[in-house]
């Protein structure tokens, strides 16, 4: 049987979280319902002058073993999981009362290992017991049972209330499904950080939170939804937006593919990505010069494209940009003066990351139809003593400088990639091929006149001489690749053959 409307007369608050509380528990004291608490919600309700009956006084025990045991007990839980038609003679007789709200949120574990100096014993004691237990008996007794996990769903319990007299089945169900979901979220934080603290991998739990609708996904005729990862706050989709349309689905693709480019730079570095792949890279002494080399270095493919910034963007970069089709741009900050005028382009989506200065997360997953495939992010870096030089002419210094600066970039290429680069800056790129000659052709078509004494990069060996052949009288001085083909020495001898300098990197960066 299912009730459609739960009379509350008695409420349970047990809150870390204190947003907004005290306002509550006033509201729900003023419609007659009596509050129930424990520990520091029920101080907080008291100076506030709001009436509280502990926890202690139902169950005749004063919290004990350092508080570790205070809710667990059959007068508290078996006016939460009764069954008002079946078990109402069995809490008279024990003198069990009826809890109808159980207003509940939980230790904040994932901020006590957040914290430099905690240790593992400061972790396991965060681990709530207590309010897990009541969430989960409060939700699971959804057919009288009204459970609150959140701040945010103060207001709309209190307008039930009002208009309802009562919480209605559909909300008390709502509530119940949100309840669940916040504890799986907690479990699984408890779960990643004691499998951190092991040797191999487990079983893996991915808890994902709706941050929003979006219009469409990569067409118009499919829908589309972004969620986040539970307590992964480095990614777009948690930056700060200060203007613009809402984000795409492509936008939010190819923003993530920017970010994680421009992090592997230090110095002041620029990257434009078009369809999830890197068009214009740059580094240089300050963020508007990287910003305009980046651009320059293929404007046809960034035009409507995605920019990210890894230094602050200020008043002489904002007017650098406001007067080009751009669809997102994103730095770690921005400057007063910076958002005034990039306001005056209301459609270019801002947005602000500070963790764009930050590693990446340390693991990716991709999902295919039945699973997902979890993979350690590629954060290899190639020294200038990991370059094995194979041909008979040496790179120069400025060539070897070339190299480490395109190799970065060339991780987030969709293979087969080759990237062309000199000054640091890229000047060609190809991406995406299913042959390695047609990546070439393609990069060597974009960079141009800018090849005269440029260095290309390659994600994987050569199988053929062919991609060395076509850069014959191109002006590529310098060939960086990771070596291991069984024909390794027919390319070095084009390599020769052409007066190419022949680096190995013994680093494959494949990217699919």
């Amino acid at each position: 049987m299912t009730l459609p409307l739960t009379f509350v007369k008695c409420a349970l608050l047990s809150v870390s979280d204190k947003t907004g509380i005290v306002d509550f528990a006033s509201a729900l004291v003023a419609r007659g319902i009596q509050i129930i608490s424990t520990g520091g919600t029920g101080q907080l309700l008291r100076e506030a002058n709001i009436p509280v009956r502990d926890i202690s006084d139902i169950t005749g025990f004063t919290e004990m073993m350092d508080g570790r045991v205070k809710t667990l007990h059959p007068k508290i839980h078996g006016g939460i999981l009764g069954l008002r038609d079946k078990h109402e003679a069995v809490a008279k007789v024990n003198g069990i009362g009826w809890i109808d709200l159980v207003v509940v949120n939980l230790y904040p574990f994932s901020d006590t290992i957040k914290k430099i100096d905690a240790t593992f014993s400061d972790a396991i004691e965060n681990i709530d017991v207590g309010g897990p237990t009541m969430i989960r008996a409060a939700a699971k007794n959804m057919r009288w049972v009204g459970v609150v996990v959140s701040p945010t769903d103060y207001s709309m319990i209190l307008t039930e209330l009002e208009e309802q007299d009562g919480l209605r089945s559909e909300t008390r169900q709502q509530l119940a499904m949100k309840a669940f979901a916040y504890t799986a979220a907690y479990d699984h934080v408890i779960h990643d950080y004691l499998a951190s603290n092991t040797t191999g991998r487990g079983e893996v739990n991915l808890v994902l939170e709706k941050s929003s609708d979006l219009r469409y996904g990569e067409n118009p005729h499919q829908s589309a939804c972004a969620y986040q990862l539970v307590d992964h706050a480095a990614g777009v989709l948690s930056a700060k937006k200060y203007q613009g349309k809402q984000l795409s689905y492509n936008n939010i693709v190819d923003a993530d593919a920017a970010v994680a480019c421009v992090k592997e730079f230090s110095a002041p570095a620029c990257v434009i990505v078009k369809h999830a792949n890197p068009c214009g890279v740059a580094v240089a002494e300050n963020i508007c010069t990287a910003f305009q080399r980046a651009y320059d270095a293929d404007k046809q493919s960034a035009f409507g494209g995605v920019v990210a910034l890894n230094q602050v963007c200020d008043k002489k970069m904002a007017e650098a940009v406001v007067g080009l089709f751009i669809e997102v741009l994103i730095a770690p900050v921005y400057t007063i003066e910076a958002l005034a005028i990039l306001l005056t382009k209301q459609n270019l989506r801002v947005l602000e990351l500070s963790a764009i200065q930050h590693s990446n997360h340390s693991q990716e997953y991709k999902f295919v139809e039945g699973g997902v495939l979890i993979q350690d992010r590629d954060r290899a870096v190639l020294r200038p003593d990991d370059l094995k030089t194979v041909t008979v002419l040496q790179p120069t210094a400025d060539e070897i400088a070339a190299i480490l600066f395109a190799w970065p970039v060339l991780k987030h290429v969709k293979s087969n990639a080759i990237v062309i680069a000199k000054n640091n800056v890229t000047v060609g790129i190809g991406a995406g091929q299913v042959s390695r000659i047609d990546s070439v052709e393609i990069a060597i078509k974009k960079a141009g006149a800018y090849k005269e004494g440029a260095v290309l990069v390659s994600d994987a060996f050569f199988p053929f001489c062919d991609s060395i052949d076509r850069l014959a009288g191109t002006g590529i001085r310098a060939i960086a690749q990771p070596g291991g083909s069984v024909r390794d020495q027919s390319v070095i001898d084009a390599c020769n053959a052409q007066n190419i300098a022949m680096v190995f990197t013994g680093i494959r960066c494949f990217k699919h």
